[in-house]
């Protein structure tokens, strides 16, 4: 079914990555282990706000975590050896990222020591995960994309409850990627990024998940990659490649369509200062942190602190 067209939002730059920082070449194992076109330099992923108003994010192939402070400056927290995908800030204060080259981490934002946090599930290592999201009990919800897509759709979704138990929810999703809660927590919302889809996972009363189905459809090249909610329980998606960030209400159906002013790699968004409705965007091509501003207002997410 085809809607009215969404109204155009346009987007202003925050802040911009220094170019020194741009170092991931073709040598880059992150960048080799790509599909040809993928953009090189730097990957901002990740954005998640603390309690101070700061904006923090990563860089994925360079292995660099960051705090923006409000005046728009890059400051390093840290590089290891690793490739930071995603990241969240639990409401007990810690750090998560969510690592594709080693599994689900800690880091201590104030010395910017990384340790291992969940590496494995039933002893074998996680192909690759991407990102994470807290439900508002505790549960951790987290996806594993490795290389998987419409060739290989063997991309997971799991959940680690509070007492340390992991449930593999899915296992059969072409390139799970950013993931998110619904207003009622009784359903989750997972980027198919390969699938140029978001899926619709609804919960079962004994905790597994069924009548999986599809929320939206996109089109284009690449496919939805971060997602957020905003306060009325509709969904921002943020659309690789295509340049744009999609705003629907929980039904569905398109409201906005958030042009970037940058590149075409929007990877992520959140909700943040100053205000609720103020949106923040990852473009990566270009490693630029974009603003937009809607009139409903971000809902305040459990794992903001």
């Amino acid at each position: 079914m085809l809607f009215e067209p969404p109204r155009s939002l346009e987007t202003a730059v925050f802040a911009r990555l220094p170019e020194e920082l741009k170092t991931a070449g073709p040598g880059n194992d992150w960048v080799a282990g790509q599909p040809l076109g993928t953009p090189g330099g730097s990957l901002l992923e990740g954005p998640s706000f603390d309690r101070d108003g700061n904006l923090w994010c990563v860089d994925c192939p360079n292995g660099r975590i960051f705090k923006v402070t409000r005046d728009g400056r890059f400051h390093q927290v840290a590089e290891y050896d690793g490739w930071p995908n995603g990241l969240k800030i639990h409401r007990d204060g810690r750090f998560f990222v969510a690592d594709y080259k080693n599994g689900i981490m800690l880091l201590d934002p104030v010395n910017g020591r990384i340790e291992p946090y969940l590496v494995r599930h039933d002893s074998e290592r996680f192909m690759a995960v991407n990102d994470l999201f807290f439900g508002a009990n505790g549960d951790l919800y987290f996806t594993d994309q490795g290389m998987t897509g419409l060739h290989d759709p063997r991309g997971r979704v799991f959940r680690l409850r509070p007492d340390g138990r992991l449930d593999l929810l899915l296992d059969n999703v072409p390139s799970p990627n950013g993931l998110v809660l619904n207003r009622d927590e009784n359903a989750l919302y997972v980027a198919v990024t390969r699938g140029n889809c978001v899926w619709h996972v609804p919960f079962m009363a004994h905790g597994g998940v069924g009548k999986v189905g599809v929320f939206v459809q996109l089109s284009g090249a690449g496919g939805p990659d971060g997602l957020a909610l905003d306060q009325d329980g509709g969904l921002i998606v943020a659309h690789v490649r295509l340049g744009s960030v999609w705003a629907f209400d929980r039904f569905g159906e398109p409201r906005y369509r958030i042009r970037s002013c940058a590149a075409r790699a929007t990877t992520n968004v959140a909700f943040g200062w100053p205000d609720r409705d103020t949106l923040y965007i990852t473009e990566s091509e270009s490693g630029t942190i974009l603003t937009a501003k809607l009139d409903v207002p971000g809902k305040l997410m459990y794992s903001h602190m």
